[in-house]
């Protein structure tokens, strides 16, 4: 494989290509470009409902060239953080702030108090846009950043300038006169989303305006988005920017229907409503969409685009019962979300239904816009493709995130031979797709939510009456693995299960919290390392795969 990781030769100009007319054929790639072609194409078609909002593209175009005016002298050049649920200001804020020539920070809204002061320090975003349902959570996040800091080095000390949604944010946007910075280098900083990485620290991930574009192109190619086609935000815009949504949706010239909650019978009431064709989301959301009491075939068929656990055969039966299209995808933050897709082959139509069930299980083949996926085994090699040898799945390209923010040594880990490690073991089939296993990273995904192990544990730690502790996944019929501690008490001390999770739940988002705990004697080794994989073992017996 040691041709596909050679760095590229120099172009070669062919003769009689003047050198001062390079723009002639060349224009940085940046995704906020979609818009612009959407305004000037479809301006006045409807580009978001949000409630009784109706925007059109004209009008959408307005609003976020003014973002960006009234963004860019309160930035001074440093990240914008933006922590709102799916509405409007989440779809101006993706273009709005790379217009202000400053990246974007969409921070997850599920996250505790001291999450988001660590990033909003670590990121050193100088403005935090957020949505009044966060008042009480951003009041306690700048009195924890008043009282003890952790900026990074050489950043300017002090809170960010606050734009509470609502009077404030559109006083903003009346005031200011319309701007659109577009980067020279189309590798530049776009935005930084945070994981969870096995540290337990939030890693930030810069994704570069180059991958966002193409990779917004792949997501538009893969789930068939026209401007006809009306797409419902099931999926949350802060998670890897909404997978590249936002310019996916706006270059095909699509209509957003904003979701602020999750809620199945709002839902249903939208995809009848809007005539929606189009959603993406966790396979828990496709099991509250399914088994709603609303539910019932729609009269135009929903794509629906699922990223985590493969859905069950039982959900895929019943959405399709309904009229619903499922496409199983892969990916990562670290990859612009779906860097794999379980592209369907005609040919598997003919197949029977538990057949096809198992090929949808599969994560697939790179997308269209990505290099080739490799399982790569112990040694460096490429595991055979006999959907057995298993190995650590790596991904390279132009969907590939720039590195870890101020983290040279994590993302020189993470890609220690120019091809990214996902952490999640793999087999490789016969016909070049990739099935997952097992996971050789400590992290959980529950619902589509990163979780670290090592964080639950040291949140577990300070406990005064905890000695050690353990987290591990375990299966989970709605989440598809949920973390579940095992955790031995001091001498003389005592603590119930309830006490131990509303323990963790002040310290950590309440998703982070294990759903069970087991008092025990944690097995190790002679050395006296834990040995977590018997707690794996005995968690996931009889389980095809230790990964969900």
């Amino acid at each position: 494989m040691t041709d596909a990781i050679a760095a590229p030769s120099s172009a070669v100009r062919p003769a009689g290509v003047p050198s001062d007319l390079e723009s002639l054929s060349f224009e940085t790639l940046t995704p906020v470009s979609f818009l612009d072609r959407a305004a000037a194409a479809h301006g006045e078609r409807v580009a978001v409902v949000d409630g009784d909002l109706r925007l059109t593209y004209a009008e959408l175009h307005d609003r976020c060239r003014r973002l960006a005016g009234g963004l860019a002298p309160l930035a001074g050049g440093r990240p914008v953080a933006v922590l709102v649920p799916n509405t409007h200001v989440g779809l101006e804020a993706a273009f709005g702030v790379p217009w202000a020539g400053v990246p974007l920070v969409a921070v997850n809204t599920r996250l505790s108090a001291g999450e988001v002061a660590y990033i909003l320090e670590h990121s050193n975003s100088a403005v935090l846009v957020h949505d009044p349902v966060f008042d009480e959570l951003v009041a306690d996040v700048l009195k924890r950043m008043d009282s003890a800091g952790t900026r990074s080095a050489g950043a300017p000390p002090g809170r960010p300038t606050v734009i509470r949604v609502g009077e404030d944010y559109e006083a903003l946007i009346a005031g200011a006169e319309p701007l659109a910075i577009t980067p020279d280098d189309e590798r530049s900083l776009l935005s930084i989303n945070y994981t969870s990485g096995t540290t337990g620290k939030p890693k930030g991930v810069m994704y570069h305006h180059r991958g966002a574009y193409l990779q917004a192109l792949s997501m538009v190619g893969h789930t068939g988005l026209t401007p006809s086609s009306v797409h419902l935000w099931t999926l949350p815009m802060f998670h890897c920017n909404g997978w590249c949504f936002p310019w996916a949706v706006t270059a095909a010239a699509a209509t957003h229907v904003c979701l602020p909650k999750v809620e199945p019978s709002r839902i249903w009431e939208l995809v009848r409503e809007q005539g929606v064709t189009h959603l993406n989301g966790a396979p828990t959301v496709l099991s509250m969409i399914a088994y709603a009491p609303e539910a019932g075939p729609v009269e135009t068929t929903v794509k629906v685009a699922t990223g985590g656990a493969p859905p069950s055969p039982a959900i895929l039966r019943r959405m399709a019962e309904l009229g619903f299209d499922v496409t199983h995808l892969y990916g990562l933050t670290e990859t612009f979300g779906p860097a794999m897709i379980c592209d369907w082959q005609p040919e598997w139509n003919e197949l029977d239904g538990e057949t096809q069930a198992r090929m949808k299980a599969r994560q697939g083949v790179g997308n269209m816009i990505a290099c080739a996926v490799r399982v790569i085994t112990d040694d460096g090699a490429d595991a055979p493709a006999d959907g057995e040898t298993t190995g650590q799945i790596a991904l390279r390209g132009n969907n590939v995130m720039l590195g870890y923010l101020d983290d040279e040594q994590a993302t020189r880990d993470a890609a220690p031979d120019g091809w990214f490690r996902t952490g999640d073991i793999g087999v490789m089939h016969p016909d070049g797709y990739v099935e997952l296993r097992d996971r050789s990273k400590d992290v959980i995904i529950s619902g589509g939510e990163n979780i670290a192990s090592v964080e639950v544990e040291q949140a577990i730690a300070d406990h005064p009456s905890v000695l050690e502790a353990a987290v591990i996944a375990v299966p989970d019929d709605r989440w598809g693995e949920v973390p579940a501690a095992y955790v031995t008490l001091r001498d003389g001390e005592s603590a119930t299960e309830s006490e131990i999770i509303e323990h963790v739940r002040t310290r950590l988002a309440r998703f982070k919290a294990p759903k069970t705990v087991t008092f025990t004697e944690l097995p190790k080794t002679s050395t006296g390392k834990i040995q977590k994989f018997v707690l794996r073992d005995e968690a996931w017996s009889g389980q095809e795969r230790r990964i969900r």
